[in-house]
């Protein structure tokens, strides 16, 4: 009798573990992410990488985990946030923009990283090359310094009358020389004299727009990073009250205030950053997946803008926009 009783608590011993084990939480998987902007200029393209995991079957909080860390334009905070993401031990990490990646890849060299969009990867020597990156970082790239010679193409249609153009840069950015670089090559083809503004803080915007009305300059193009992405709005604000024509980068800027902009389109990256980070949560490594450059640009232009300004755009480039905004 005593014999058939400890075989009956042993028993339920063993079925009251089984069951435990069985009600205890796999672990799923951590997905990090990393960008100098604030949450609000960074949703639409985290919500399109949501949407992209969505396609594979990853649901948020159910089958995985994002961490979010936003430098929130100060860039200098950057590397303590991707040290924060590789305490964490998340499983990859996603960044947006080159200073992130350089961040990230500072942090760590054997947790995965899958760029949602940045530079020129290979010239900031964040990867080998485009089909062989090696390392830990993979993705896609925006090929900003290869389409600034366009963009100044572009306003000079859009502004036929332009002598001198004001730059924006922030030489806290990667790759900001790099791109001036390519501008000052396409002014001077176009007999254009080019202005750059260096600003760091933005206690120094009233400054920069100051000096542009100073030495006269005809429209600004404002380089896209971290540090300007998040103060998008206001520079792209500034610019309209002086009426001054402006040209940036990605379409989101133009849908809050910009006059033109030309480049890759951010959230179909973003989207397919999902491809990248779905492959690795599979077992790839970065170093065998090679960095994509981007398939589909648009042209986009603010009519709203145009009208503040008192700028009317030809109609030859109207034509050839994939998007205006009325």
């Amino acid at each position: 009798m005593i014999k058939r009783l400890l075989w009956v608590v042993t028993l339920l011993h063993l079925a009251a573990g089984t069951l435990a084990e069985a009600q205890q939480p796999k672990n799923i998987p951590q997905i990090g992410f990393l960008t100098g902007g604030f949450v609000s200029t960074a949703k639409r393209n985290l919500d399109a990488f949501r949407e992209g995991l969505r396609e594979f079957g990853y649901v948020e909080s159910k089958n995985f985990v994002l961490e979010s860390r936003y430098a929130e334009g100060k860039v200098d905070r950057l590397p303590e946030l991707a040290s924060e993401l590789v305490r964490l031990k998340v499983d990859v990490i996603l960044v947006g923009g080159t200073e992130p990646t350089a961040a990230a890849k500072q942090a760590t060299s054997t947790i995965p990283i899958i760029v949602g969009g940045a530079g020129d990867l290979v010239g900031t020597g964040l990867v080998m090359s485009l089909a062989r990156p090696g390392g830990n970082i993979t993705g896609l790239t925006r090929m900003s310094p290869d389409l600034s010679r366009k963009r100044f193409e572009i306003l000079k249609e859009a502004v036929p009358k332009i002598s001198r153009v004001a730059v924006i840069l922030s030489s806290t950015t990667l790759l900001d020389k790099d791109e001036l670089r390519e501008m000052e090559s396409e002014a001077r083809r176009l007999a254009v004299k080019v202005q750059p503004i260096d600003v760091r803080d933005r206690k120094e915007f009233q400054d920069a727009y100051v000096a542009m009305v100073r030495e006269r300059a005809d429209a600004v193009i404002i380089l896209q990073g971290a540090f300007t992405g998040s103060h998008r709005t206001e520079l792209t604000g500034l610019a309209s009250n002086k009426r001054l024509p402006s040209m940036c980068e990605t379409g989101v800027w133009t849908e809050d205030g910009c006059l033109v902009s030309y480049g890759p389109d951010l959230v179909y990256l973003y989207r397919r950053a999902a491809i990248f980070v779905d492959k690795i949560l599979k077992g790839a490594k970065p170093a065998d997946l090679p960095v994509e450059q981007p398939m589909k640009f648009e042209l986009v232009i603010n009519l709203k803008t145009a009208k503040q300004i008192g700028l009317t755009i030809p109609q030859s480039v109207l034509y050839r926009a994939d998007k205006v905004i009325k």
